[in-house]
């Protein structure tokens, strides 16, 4: 009968494993494989662990329970009734941690990548191991014991263990699959580490084999994948152009990049690099070893991980400590920060709309069909541009674009044409017509205090009936809530009605539209972005709505 319910428990647990397990993986995958930021997570969101966690003790007490007194019926029976409850128990635990948030549609599901596959086969061997343990647990504490002592405490331990010993090693495989996935991730880093190493060293060997290619290192706190497309879409009216796709700007995407796509015909590689950490940022210099540099921005942007502002300025400025003697370094002169550092590179290039930048955007014409602007040039060449892009704020990136292109030798008339074909980067103020009276701004990617006041300002450009949709801000460390708060008192000076995604993350927002004097009759809290999208189309009003969707938090948020 034992063996029976063992089985039973057996399976029921592995298969619990099996779907812990790949929710723990895509977590980890999602937290970009590192453990120290995984564990931050795992702290952050400790409540998910607290059911599994309790029904661990409680198992552990339920097995404890028949194991005092002798082998007779009663014993025994009561023993049968506790395994089965486990069963029940492991059951219904392994339903509830199996299945995270359900019906929630993944933007970025688990991809099983070669580095995912080998992490899972890790974590198989050692739960494996825990099985074979169990299996023959049993057998290995009955013959280590010679049964001479016939104490109470040596009956009660001696009990215990030989019957339940293999329910708690599987058991413990399945609330201790949170730890065993970092686990198997910490003990193949030196394997990856060595894999990653062959990748990297290969693709510097290509991009060595091509000396005459011209390679443009962008990063910032925001801006940068926009001024990587802007900046491709210009030079490749002229050159061969490559740039790094979507998001890949961590070193295995450049090197992705440099190995898959990187042709003998490219005269141009635009490479974005993104960082989380001081010294990210030269590590990826050190792969594509960049002529020129863009630094579009220093800002309040993944605190959690930088701590202050100090190091985030330190670390996209390690791009400007990598650019080539002789090449060219192009700053955004509108920042702050980044225009205090600027002093120290003698190569550096001022780009912006304030006084003192090298080249200068003004006469700034903005409305919710587009943008007009002239560029002031350093030799006095100045020339008209427009564009569909909305905003104030997409002026800065394209003057920074056309500021490199003039750099190269392009002719300010010969960027007319390309700047007005410039279309909107998926998913940053991207204008789209979805028909039934509604116009969407998707500005749904990874926003910052910077983007929310951007977003709003081309919100209140628009005539129509203002609705705003988002779920805050994150990553921003000790500053995470005033931020949430500012960005809502901003919302509530331009919006007409604001729908806020998830009541704990947004009551900031909340507090901040309401200390604005906002009617908060107009103010919805919806669970989910589809509660807020069902929200907007229920909201009556004569005129057109334009809905702001702005930041999607990742998933897992």
């Amino acid at each position: 009968m034992n063996t029976i319910i063992f089985s039973l428990y057996a399976g029921i647990t592995l298969v619990g494993v099996l779907f812990f397990g790949l929710r723990e993986f895509h977590m980890l995958q999602l937290n970009g494989y590192k453990t120290p930021e995984h564990s931050w997570w795992m702290k952050k969101n400790y409540k998910r662990y607290i059911f599994p966690l309790f029904l661990f003790v409680f198992q552990f007490l339920l097995l404890f329970f028949p194991a005092v007194g002798k082998d007779n019926m009663l014993h025994k029976s009561s023993r049968i009734i506790s395994y089965v409850i486990l069963v029940l128990l492991t059951l219904a635990n392994m339903l509830i941690i199996s299945v995270y948030k359900p019906g929630k549609t993944y933007k970025k599901p688990l991809v099983f990548t070669a580095r995912m596959k080998r992490m899972m086969t890790t974590f198989f061997v050692i739960v494996a191991v825990l099985c074979i343990l169990a299996y023959f647990g049993t057998t290995i504490y009955a013959a280590s014991s010679d049964g001479s002592t016939e104490s109470f405490g040596y009956r009660l331990t001696h009990s215990f263990y030989k019957n339940n010993l293999p329910f708690i090693l599987i058991g413990t495989a399945l609330y201790l699959t949170p730890l065993l996935v970092p686990l198997s991730n910490i003990i193949n880093k030196p394997i990856e580490k060595a894999i990653q190493n062959w990748y990297i060293n290969d693709a510097k060997k290509i991009l060595d084999s091509m000396p005459d290619l011209h390679k443009v290192g962008i990063t910032g706190s925001y801006g940068k994948t926009s001024m990587k497309f802007y900046l491709s879409e210009l030079l490749s009216s002229q050159y061969e152009t490559l740039k790094t796709p979507e998001s890949f700007n961590t070193p295995m995407g450049v090197t992705i990049t440099v190995r898959t796509q990187l042709k003998p015909t490219h005269e141009y590689f635009v490479c974005e690099m993104g960082a989380r950490r001081v010294g990210e940022i030269a590590e990826l210099c050190s792969i594509a070893n960049p002529h020129d540099g863009i630094i579009t921005s220093v800002g309040p942007q993944h605190l959690e991980t930088f701590g202050s502002i100090e190091n985030v300025a330190n670390t996209k400025f390690e791009l400007a400590d990598s650019v080539s003697p002789l090449g060219k370094l192009y700053l955004n002169g509108d920042n702050e920060i980044i225009r205090a550092k600027s002093p120290e590179y003698p190569n550096a290039i001022l780009y912006g709309m304030s006084e003192g930048c090298d080249y200068r955007a003004e006469n700034v014409s903005v409305s919710h069909r587009g943008t007009e602007f002239t560029v002031v040039a350093p030799n006095g060449e100045s020339c008209r541009f427009s564009m569909k892009l909305l905003g104030e704020h997409s002026v800065l990136n394209v003057t920074g674009a056309i500021a490199y292109c003039h750099g190269t030798g392009i002719p300010l008339e010969q960027l007319v044409l390309p700047v007005k074909r410039i279309a909107a980067v998926p998913h940053r103020l991207q204008l789209l017509d979805h028909g039934n009276g509604i116009t969407y701004i998707d500005d749904a990617y990874n926003s910052n205090p910077s983007g929310c006041r951007a977003a709003l300002s081309v919100l209140g450009l628009f005539e129509e009936f203002k609705i705003l949709v988002t779920p805050g801000m994150v990553e921003l460390g000790a500053k995470q809530e005033e931020l949430n708060f500012e960005f809502g008192q901003e919302a509530a000076k331009v919006c007409d009605f604001i729908v806020l995604v998830g009541r704990k993350q947004t009551a900031p927002i909340y507090n901040g539209i309401k200390a604005a004097g906002f009617d908060m009759k107009k103010v919805f809290v919806a669970n989910t972005l589809n509660n807020a999208l069902a929200k907007v189309q229920q909201i009556s009003t004569d005129k057109k709505k334009i809905v702001l969707l702005e930041n999607d938090l990742p998933d897992n948020y």
